[in-house]
C-alpha cells in the first residue's frame, strides 16, 4: 500500500525527520510518500500558522489522492486541517495527535503530551478535550520553538526531557506522547532513557493508516465529511475551487 505523509509547514529537513518515523514502523509492503507543503508558514506555533498551512496542505492531500495514494497522514500534532482534508478526501486521513492519543490509551490509564510552546499547548488541549481524553491525559508545554527542533546546538532537547521529568513526577503520568511532528526522531532513545512508553503521534498514525487501510476502510461520505459543495471560488482561491482541486 500507498501512505502519504504530509508535513504541513514548509521546511523540508523536518519532513526528512517525518519520513524517517513513518519508514522505521511501515510494513514492509507499505510505501511511504513524504511531501513538504508548497506554501504556508516554515512551522505552525498557534492558529494564525495553521490557518495559513491549511491550502498547501489540501493541495497534497488531493494531489497524493489522485495518483493513488491508499491513506494519508497529516504531521502536525495540531491535526491541522483534519476535518477539512477529510472532507475532501474518499481515502483515510489520520492525525498525529488523534492516533497518539488513541494508541496511548490502549497502553496507559495516564499519560502526558509534551508539546513546544505554550500557544501550541491550548490548542491541543483543546484536541485531548475532542478526543475525550480529558480524564487521562495532560498537555505540557516546554517551551521549545517548534524550529529549534531543528538545531542541534539549541538547548530543546534538554528542556524536552525537562519537561518529560516532571511530568512523570508532578502528573503521575505513565507514558508521554511527543506533541509535535519535529520530535518524532527522539522517542526510542527517550523511552530508554526514561524507561517508559513514550508515543510518537507520526509513527502511531502511519500504523493506524495501514490497519484502515488493510481493513477496507474509506472516510464517510453521508454526513460530515461529506465532498464539498461544488461552487466559485474567487481570488488567490480560485483553485481551489472543489472540482479543481479534486482534478
Amino acid at each position: 500500500m500507498r501512505i502519504l505523509v504530509v508535513n504541513p509547514n514548509t521546511t523540508a529537513s523536518m519532513t526528512a525527520k517525518i519520513a524517517g518515523s513513518a519508514r522505521q514502523v511501515a510494513n514492509a509492503g507499505t510505501e511511504i510518500l513524504a511531501v513538504t507543503s508548497s506554501m504556508g508558514p516554515a512551522s505552525i506555533e498557534g492558529y494564525y500558522d495553521e490557518a495559513l498551512a491549511l491550502p498547501g496542505l489540501l493541495m497534497e492531500i488531493a494531489r497524493g489522492e489522485r495518483e493513488g495514494a491508499d491513506a494519508a497522514v497529516i504531521a502536525c500534532f495540531d491535526d491541522t486541517g483534519l476535518d477539512a482534508a477529510r472532507a475532501l478526501a474518499h481515502i483515510p486521513v489520520v492525525g498525529i495527535c488523534e492516533a497518539a492519543l488513541a494508541t496511548s490509551a490502549f497502553i496507559a490509564q495516564r499519560f502526558t503530551v509534551v508539546t513546544t510552546m505554550e500557544r501550541s499547548r491550548l490548542p491541543v488541549e483543546a484536541l485531548v478535550y475532542r478526543y475525550g481524553m480529558s480524564s487521562r491525559a495532560k498537555v505540557r508545554a516546554a517551551d521549545i520553538p517548534v524550529l529549534s527542533l531543528e538545531d542541534p546546538t539549541s538547548n530543546a532537547r534538554g528542556r524536552l526531557c525537562s519537561e518529560i521529568a516532571a511530568a512523570l513526577e508532578e502528573d503521575n503520568a505513565e507514558a508521554i506522547v511527543l506533541g509535535c511532528a519535529g520530535m518524532a526522531d527522539l522517542a526510542i532513545e527517550l523511552r530508554a532513557e526514561f524507561g517508559v512508553p513514550v508515543v510518537d503521534g507520526v509513527a502511531a498514525a502511519v500504523k493506524q493508516a495501514e490497519a484502515l487501510v488493510a481493513l477496507g476502510l474509506s472516510t464517510a461520505k453521508g454526513g460530515a465529511y461529506a465532498s464539498p459543495v461544488s461552487k466559485s471560488y474567487k481570488g488567490l482561491l480560485e483553485d481551489f475551487e472543489p472540482r479543481r482541486l479534486g482534478r
